[in-house]
């Protein structure tokens, strides 16, 4: 499964926390081997009815997997989807919508499902209905060869849930109620702070004050040498200054060097076209 749209493709790095996500959920999964699966499930895994005496399970299960493809295909997910969220909204506030969608997950599968759930797969359906809000036309390619638009094929993750989590059976060993809570409290969430004009949200966020800005020189007595210019001199390229606006929240949560090559260039474009103004 891999997407393809304008400004994003193979060529996207990684993020420094999706970056970190990956690292994690694959040590967990080789510590998996080396303390072996029945105690690492018994002591890391959500388990509804030992809430109690492991409440870390909520937290934890997020790293724990049951076998090399269920590792494989969240982490396919989180490679593909993770970066150009984590780019838009900034690491500190993906890994909050990460956490927050597998907690979805474990709410849901305590009122519903009895048994150990393990996985990131509650925060990977989170991860891609988020993708879907902001770009729902990017098509996703499937098998790298059928293109089907995020919104249809998150609508269908939704409905194949839905249904498979209350047809009385959880096959396969499958956490279908998980995977319904991730997308769910992920829903919720984001039309919530898109309401409230939070800082972040899905494909309606609020309007930025725009950090860039020319200020007229002055002149002795404090009257401007040229004309007044109350809007950036390349305010009607809109998609340019949002694109610098995301590097510069960037280097707030992680500062310069974080930056891709691609990312020093824009800025380094910017100035310029600035100076010669």
């Amino acid at each position: 499964m891999a997407y393809r749209d304008t400004g994003f493709g193979f060529g996207v790095l990684l993020t420094p926390m999706v970056k970190r996500l990956l690292i994690a959920n694959v040590v967990a999964f080789g510590l998996t081997f080396v303390a072996g699966a029945p105690f690492v499930i018994e002591w890391f895994a959500f388990q509804p009815t030992r809430i109690l005496l492991r409440p870390w399970g909520a937290f934890t299960y997020m790293f724990v997997h049951g076998g090399f493809l269920h590792l494989a295909l969240n982490m396919l997910v989180l490679f593909f989807f993770g970066p150009p969220l984590e780019s838009r909204w900034g690491g500190r506030e993906f890994f909050k919508y990460y956490v927050i969608c597998g907690l979805g997950g474990v709410a849901m599968s305590f009122f519903f499902l009895p048994a150990a759930v393990v996985g990131a797969s509650a925060a990977m359906y989170g991860l891609m209905l988020a993708f879907a809000m902001n770009w729902p036309n990017a098509p996703i390619y499937i098998w790298g060869i059928f293109p089907v638009q995020a919104k249809w094929l998150v609508a269908f993750l939704f409905a194949l849930s839905l249904l498979s989590a209350f047809d009385g059976t959880q096959g396969g060993g499958v956490a279908h109620f998980a995977h319904l809570g991730g997308l769910v409290t992920g829903f919720v969430y984001l039309k919530g702070l898109a309401r409230t004009g939070g800082r972040w949200g899905g494909a309606t966020r609020p309007a930025r004050k725009r950090r860039l800005a020319i200020v007229p020189q002055q002149e002795e007595g404090g009257r401007p040498s040229g004309p007044r210019r109350e809007r950036p001199a390349f305010d009607e390229d809109k998609a340019l200054y949002d694109a610098v606006d995301r590097v510069l929240d960037k280097i707030s949560s992680h500062g310069m060097a974080s930056l891709t090559p691609e990312e020093l260039k824009l800025l380094d474009d910017m100035s310029k076209r600035h100076r010669a103004n």
